[in-house]
């Protein structure tokens, strides 16, 4: 699959380049994916560049260069069905200090967030998602070659066809630009438990 050739806008943002190794975005102010839990609020408008599949086991790897600057910028991999049922990976900006490695899951419209706080000087990321029929894998790495887990689960809409890809996103009054690349997808790494 050759992922910037097949894959399709959710929520095109204002500005993008789509070249054949990479892909960059500027992020939109005021764009989030977020459902319902704990805050309460819905936010259902960051843009995605996905492509779809059939494919019951893969394995998507992504590399993402970033320059946030704002509470919550963040810019990863993801997997969107529909506005309650999608699940992310990202490096959210905090402040000058630190900032938060994480994912959401989202599962009949209630987000979680499970995350572990870096470094703000962390300013690239690989991610890789494997899937195997209806749960999902999703790991990080910071040279594109020794991969730590970052969660497990198990999406309740994940059993079909999908979609994934990438997103940017810039929850508060902020843009920053995200370029992405090295994008990966063949046969699942991850492998089943025995």
């Amino acid at each position: 699959m050759n992922f910037t050739g097949e894959s399709v806008w959710t929520r095109k943002p204002r500005q993008a380049m789509i070249e054949k190794e990479t892909v960059t975005i500027v992020t939109n102010p005021h764009t989030d994916l977020w459902q319902r839990t704990y805050y309460g609020f819905c936010n259902d408008n960051a843009p995605l560049l996905q492509a779809r599949t059939k494919d019951k086991f893969f394995s998507f790897t992504v590399k993402t260069e970033f320059a946030s600057k704002r509470r919550f910028d963040q810019c990863g991999v993801a997997l969107y069905l529909d506005s309650e049922n999608w699940l992310k990976a990202s490096i959210e900006y905090e402040n000058e200090e630190y900032q938060r490695l994480g994912s959401v899951v989202t599962n009949g419209g209630y987000s979680d967030w499970a995350t572990t706080d870096i470094p703000a000087s962390v300013k690239e990321m690989w991610y890789r998602l494997s899937r195997r029929n209806s749960d999902y894998c999703i790991e990080c790495s910071a040279d594109g070659v020794h991969f730590k887990q970052m969660r497990i689960c198990h999406l309740q809409k994940g059993d079909g066809e999908i979609t994934f890809g990438i997103y940017a996103c810039s929850p508060e009054d902020s843009s920053f630009e995200a370029k992405f690349s090295c994008f990966s997808y063949g046969e699942c790494v991850w492998k089943e438990h025995k």
